[in-house]
This record gives structure tokens, sequence and C-alpha cells, in this order.
């Protein structure tokens, strides 16, 4: 049985990616790795896993070029969606959307970037409405 575990990010600086990742997000370093995938050289950060059965996010930079364009887009999940966009510009990012309700998702979601411009995903899960609520 095969079942999701990780994604790596390929970035170009490791260092303040890592630093922004952990700063915005609150993701821990679990170990570093240096390996050649496929004959090229990289270095790697694992982060912990961000709650139990959770996959692990990792960073990864080739160290004998400029890394290419990343085609994926990580997702997070929070409590506290506006705390997590203020904190990114200081550590690096940008907001690309700022966060906005979605109930026909039943999330507030936006967009941040990482200090190289790449796009993450932002969602808060809405509070369900209760039966005392007026629409």
């Amino acid at each position: 049985m095969s079942h999701f575990a990780f994604t790596k990010l390929v970035v170009d600086d490791l260092e303040a990616c890592a630093a922004f990742y952990s700063e915005v997000f609150g993701l821990r370093e679990q170990y570093r790795v240096e390996a050649p995938i496929a004959g090229r050289p990289m270095q790697e950060i694992l982060f912990e896993a961000t709650a139990p059965g959770a996959g692990t996010f990792v960073l990864l930079r080739f160290t004998d070029g400029t890394a290419a364009p990343a085609g994926v887009i990580p997702g997070f999940i929070t409590d506290e969606i506006d705390a997590l966009f203020g904190r990114a510009a200081p550590a690096g990012g940008a907001v690309a959307q700022a966060p906005g309700d979605m109930p026909e998702h039943g999330v507030r979601a936006g967009f941040l970037t990482d200090p190289e411009g790449r796009l993450i995903e932002v969602v808060q899960l809405l509070e369900p409405a209760t039966a005392g609520d007026a629409s």
C-alpha cells in the first residue's frame, strides 16, 4: 500500500527559504541531508510534521547550479490566517492574494509568495454557522 509522505520544494536560497517557512508557518527543522540525486549534488532540510500523520515538508537546493522553476504550490492549513499573513513580509515573502472567505468551500483562503516568488496557498477552515445565526 502506498500513501503520501512528503513534498520537496526545489529552491535557490536554502537558508532564506528555511527561515521564511520557519518564521511564517512555525516549521521546525528536523535534520539536513547532503547527497546526490541522479548524479546532481544537493542539500535539503527536512522539517518536522506539523500534525500526527501529516506529510513532511522538505526544502531542496541543487548545489551545481540554479534550480529549475518549481511546479508545485505548497498548501498550509492554519487557525490564524491573518496573523500568518502578517508574518510573511517581515520574513521576506509577500502577499499575492489577501485571504478571502469562500463559504461554498468552508474556508478562508489566500496566497503568499516565498522569498523566491513561489506561490503558497494558505487555508483556514470557517466555523460552521450555528442554528441561531442570522443570514
